[in-house]
């Protein structure tokens, strides 16, 4: 079974359509919601999980897109710059899900983008700048293109 984390954009003329549903009901799709927010009439934004078959996912991610839904890979917008980081480990502690961890015996801190859930604390707690991250919940964000 494949797992993908994907941020679900929902631009005001469509927030409101039941069609997260669909992707259990059907692609055979079980999804997780990481987290959400919703600024009425203006956008939704939401963090989800997705695991089934790899070319299920595929066609509900094609299924969203088709209803005008943005759809972006988590592993698009977060990353670690390896030149920047000294492996002090500040990260680790604060990572909910485990996504940054030190391997042993090296004592190097990994990345896994598939296990972020981009909270952005990795971001906030290094004293170097190693982590980056594009906010996911700017409330701001709407009409601005990723990275902007």
């Amino acid at each position: 079974m494949a797992s993908r984390n994907v941020l679900l954009i929902f631009k005001s003329d469509i927030m409101y359509r039941p069609v997260i549903y669909r992707l259990a009901r059907d692609f055979d799709l079980i999804f997780n919601i990481l987290e959400a927010k919703i600024l009425p009439r203006k956008e939704g934004r939401i963090l989800l999980e997705l695991r089934g078959e790899e070319d299920l996912i595929d066609r509900g991610i094609r299924f969203l897109e088709e209803h005008k839904v943005v759809v972006e890979l988590l592993s698009d917008k977060v990353w670690k710059e390896e030149e920047l980081c000294v492996h002090c480990g500040a990260c680790t502690g604060l990572c909910p899900t485990a996504a940054l961890y030190v391997n042993q015996p090296d004592m190097k801190v990994v990345f896994d983008v598939q296990k972020c859930v981009a909270c952005g604390m990795c971001g906030l707690v290094c004293p170097f700048g190693a982590m980056k991250d594009i906010r996911l919940f700017d409330p701001f964000a709407e009409g601005r293109v990723a990275g902007e």
